[in-house]
């Protein structure tokens, strides 16, 4: 074997100068006429180097007869095999580290392997140009040992013992981990507790230790440590005091407990539920919104209105309540003149916009109705509110405006996108061709066209939004189909509603607001 064999193991240890030149190495003979003579399991190892010079592997030499490997391998057997390539859980352990520095720097190892099948107490030594290492395993005091100092690692505890009458401190590993202090600085004095916390903190604690030593109170006193980024750790203290068979203090003994993680969840959690409060208050307050804005200006669920001569029935059904409302809406008032006013209309959208929306055509419009304003240029003006006011969330609506005078039996009429009126005459249906207009805050510049009617007794008018006809999976005309065949089928107009709800809403599932005047002279 050479100095440095060409070993193709990766980024392993450190480089190092070998003990013995070619042909000088350690003499293993010797060496394994001592492990004879040795209890338990113990090796000797050749370190083997890669090309650049760094420790690429150990060879095992010599082995006491006891040494035994989770493979079963014992004493001699285990002579020959390379530590690396054999037992491959090795790699960038700490066992593998402590046995690079014994070769490299003469320290005495001392630790802890987890083995493929049981924990193992690991200890090396540099030997004559190799290094010993030994293993056992350890017994039920030094199991209980780790197990304790595994769990305060994952607990984020340690303990700590003052020895009042010898003015000693001793604490467990954990607890330099949570001050973050350098084990060679030993542990702090119970009396310093206080100058190493944050100086917000420290007069509590300095009270808390009086009380414990001079009354002998319990502490379970929370403080927080600087750390060395500029943040801080939030711990706790809880601690007693032991006296003597005189009553007199000697000794405190508690454990400190590493909080950031739960403080910083519980800080997290804190504030998920400001904001989920802060966010149901403002819904709350929004539903109320919406509650006022709905009783004040959306329709009656039934009404029947008696306008000129003129019979007007009105059934309005939202597909939900609440902050979802939609934009559907009507207006039949009478006019100064004593003709009727019949509106009906559809928001895009629903919610809180579409309300507001719905809020500003129907004032407007009934407001320029009253004045006499014509009624297509009351619809170009509602298309340039919609359009000048698209900024502040205002889209897009359908509507249809008529006004019946009653003097001459004629409906003028004009449209805006919605769906054509259904007349109902001598019991045969027919839908009203509509006049020329697009919907409402599409585009500049629209012309909206009227059209007249000459009503006569016994005629029946349905204005009604798309949420009646419109059924997803089909044309319109489907729908306009199925509501003529529907109106045609009542025999009783005072029951036309309920007769075309019947036959339209009941049997399918909804996706929209429903409106509908019944209007018969």
């Amino acid at each position: 074997m050479t100095d440095r064999a060409e070993l193709a193991v990766p980024g392993q240890g450190v480089a190092v100068e070998p003990a013995f030149a070619a042909g000088r190495r350690p003499p293993t003979a010797p060496v394994q006429e001592v492990l004879d003579g040795l209890p338990g399991s113990a090796v000797f190892l050749l370190a083997e180097f890669g090309p650049d010079g760094e420790v690429a592997d150990f060879r095992i030499a010599a082995a006491s007869p006891e040494a035994t490997d989770g493979a079963g391998r014992r004493g001699r057997d285990l002579v020959g095999l390379r530590v690396l390539e054999t037992y491959p859980w090795v790699v960038g352990s700490e066992v593998w580290d402590g046995c690079v520095a014994a070769l490299t720097t003469g320290a005495r190892y001392e630790g802890v392997a987890h083995g493929t099948l049981s924990l193992l107490a690991v200890r090396a030594a540099a030997t004559g140009g190799g290094v010993t290492a030994s293993w056992t395993r350890p017994d039920g005091g030094e199991r209980d040992r780790w197990r304790l100092a595994v769990m305060q690692r994952l607990a984020q505890l340690g303990w700590a013992d003052w020895d009042l009458a010898r003015n000693t401190s001793t604490w467990s590993e954990q607890v330099h981990a949570i001050f973050d202090r350098d084990r060679s600085l030993g542990p702090i004095a119970l009396q310093d507790l206080p100058r190493h916390v944050v100086p917000e903190d420290a007069p509590a604690l300095g009270e808390a230790l009086r009380l414990l030593v001079e009354a002998g109170r319990a502490v379970d006193q929370p403080f927080r440590l600087p750390t060395p980024d500029g943040q801080l750790r939030h711990a706790r203290l809880v601690a007693e005091r032991g006296n003597d068979t005189y009553g007199e203090p000697v000794e405190v003994h508690g454990f400190f407990q590493d909080r950031t993680a739960v403080v910083r969840a519980e800080q997290q959690l804190l504030e998920h539920e400001r904001t989920a409060l802060a966010q149901r208050s403002q819904l709350a307050a929004e539903r109320r919104l919406a509650a006022d804005l709905q009783h004040a200006l959306l329709p009656l669920p039934e009404q029947s209105l008696r306008l000129a001569d003129l019979a007007v029935d009105v059934t309005y059904q939202p597909l939900q309540k609440g902050l979802n409302v939609g934009g559907d809406w009507y207006s039949a008032i009478e006019l100064p003149d004593g003709s009727a006013l019949l509106v009906i209309g559809d928001v895009a959208g629903h919610g809180l916009a579409a309300v507001a929306t719905m809020a500003q055509l129907r004032f407007t419009a009934k407001g320029m109705a009253i004045t006499g304003t014509p009624l297509p240029t009351i619809l170009a003006r509602l298309n340039a509110l919609l359009l000048h006011t698209s900024d502040r969330g205002f889209g897009t609506a359908t509507m249809i405006m008529a006004r019946y005078d009653p003097a001459t039996s004629e409906l003028s009429w004009v449209q805006a996108g919605h769906p054509p009126p259904l007349l109902l005459r001598d019991g045969k249906p027919r839908y009203l061709t509509s006049p020329n207009g697009i919907l409402l805050g599409a585009t500049t510049g629209s012309d909206y066209a009227q059209d007249t009617l000459r009503l006569e007794p016994g005629d029946h008018l349905l204005l009604y939004t798309d949420g009646l006809v419109e059924s997803p999976g089909e044309t319109l005309d489907k729908g306009l189909a199925r509501l003529a065949r529907a109106a045609t089928a009542c025999t009783d107009p005072a029951r036309l509603l309920d007769a075309v709800q019947q036959a339209l809403v009941v049997p399918r599932p909804r996706r929209d607001d429903i409106c509908v005047l019944h209007i018969g002279r």
